[in-house]
């Protein structure tokens, strides 16, 4: 069987930029998670913001299955032409997409929401947070609890300014109250796309086995699936085909 291929692209910033970050994750976000990912058998590679391309070529994004996305102080310093080459490959080829934590607030998620999913409420004063799986049956949810339990993270709050998911897969609670969409599924064009919540640079959130598991749910529930190719434009069928 082939080895699913995932480029996971992170700003590496706050790794740099912070000695309390780099102690966290010494190696950045993005081999954190490649890590992980390599360990349930998939096929990694990593990409980063000061990358030429940002590390997202033609080459590097046809030769992807799924995309995941770690942004947070950058969003603005991606180049447009990189975000449309990304949201052309999900759209019209069928790379899935997994958005991490503050990359809610990325290009690329805005994009494919049609929205400002900046807007939403947040606080950084390490509360816990629960994440409550409210679609059991959901592959995303495969092999775990019914809830997943943070007991440190950043706080977000409803309202969360995104379209109605397709699918909604986690809903969290904070010990400050607030509520949050936290595990967010979309389909677009060709392509599947899962919003998650967790991830804060702070706190050592991808290192908890459960988060670990979510992710590589994601991954295998957003990769492409055999679909037929798609001819877009003036078209006209030959007599053949009717």
């Amino acid at each position: 069987m082939q080895q699913t291929k995932v480029t996971v692209w992170n700003e590496y910033l706050h790794e740099v930029l912070s000695e309390e970050i780099a102690a966290i994750y010494p190696k950045g976000i993005h081999n954190c998670i490649a890590e992980f990912l390599e360990e349930a058998g998939m096929s990694t590679k990593t990409a980063t913001l000061r990358m030429p391309e940002h590390g997202l070529t033609e080459e590097v994004l046809a030769d992807t299955d799924v995309l995941i996305w770690w942004g947070h102080i950058a969003h603005d310093k991606v180049d447009d032409e990189i975000v449309q080459r990304v949201h052309d490959h999900v759209t019209k080829r069928g790379m899935g997409l997994i958005v991490l934590h503050s990359g809610h607030a990325s290009k690329i998620f805005k994009k494919i929401c049609g929205t400002d999913s900046e807007c939403l409420k947040w606080r950084e004063n390490g509360e816990k947070e629960i994440l409550w799986g409210v679609n059991p049956s959901h592959p995303i949810m495969n092999g775990l609890p019914e809830k997943i339990i943070l007991e440190q993270e950043e706080t977000y709050g409803e309202h969360f300014l995104i379209p109605q998911p397709d699918e909604l897969i986690f809903i969290s609670w904070f010990s400050g109250g607030e509520v949050f969409r936290s595990g967010c599924c979309f389909n677009r064009g060709k392509g599947r796309i899962f919003y998650f919540k967790p991830g804060h640079e702070a706190y050592p959130i991808y290192y908890n086995p459960q988060i670990q598991q979510v992710i590589v749910n994601a991954v295998n529930w957003a990769k492409p699936v055999a679909s037929p190719e798609i001819v877009y434009g003036h078209y006209t069928t030959p007599t053949k085909d009717m």
